[in-house]
């Protein structure tokens, strides 16, 4: 599983013209299921965004988790972030799983990350999407798991 995570000050999705997701401060997260992702994978994936300490503290250093900034996160279900681009020009998304796979696993990010009280929005599996944002900092951290680890 891979995950795109920016901080941010605020982001939204819109689906034809509704807007499906919203949040203030806190996390948009670009999430990448591939065949061999499990539940695991999804629990180790919530589990780091949980606990990922890069807003800043009262002396601005990159220390607290969104949790304790009253933050929110965004999650967007992107089967691109398993393109392979090694051959030719065109990606390949051989590497990303099926729909029925996917959107369950996506699923669980979102429940564990709600478990912990912390308040999610997403988009709309499968759908085009108009994914609007403004990355603070510009913080971006890319996360992968395999076998239920973070790599």
């Amino acid at each position: 599983m891979r995950a795109v995570v920016q901080r941010v000050s605020r982001a939204t999705v819109t689906v034809e013209g509704e807007t499906v997701g919203e949040i203030g401060c806190g996390l948009a997260v670009l999430v990448g299921v591939g065949h061999d992702d499990t539940e695991a994978d999804a629990v180790a994936i919530a589990s780091k965004l949980a606990g990922l300490r890069i807003f800043p503290d009262d002396e601005g250093k990159m220390n607290l988790p969104v949790s304790e900034v009253g933050g929110s996160v965004l999650i967007v279900s992107q089967f691109t972030l398993l393109a392979d681009v090694r051959k030719g020009r065109r990606p390949s998304f051989t590497g990303a799983a099926a729909p029925d796979h996917a959107e369950p696993l996506v699923a669980v990010v979102g429940a564990r990350l709600e478990a912990e009280g912390i308040e999610v929005a997403g988009g709309r599996f499968g759908a085009h999407m108009l994914v609007d944002l403004v990355n603070d900092g510009p913080v971006t951290i890319v996360i992968e798991t395999a076998g239920g680890s973070v790599i």
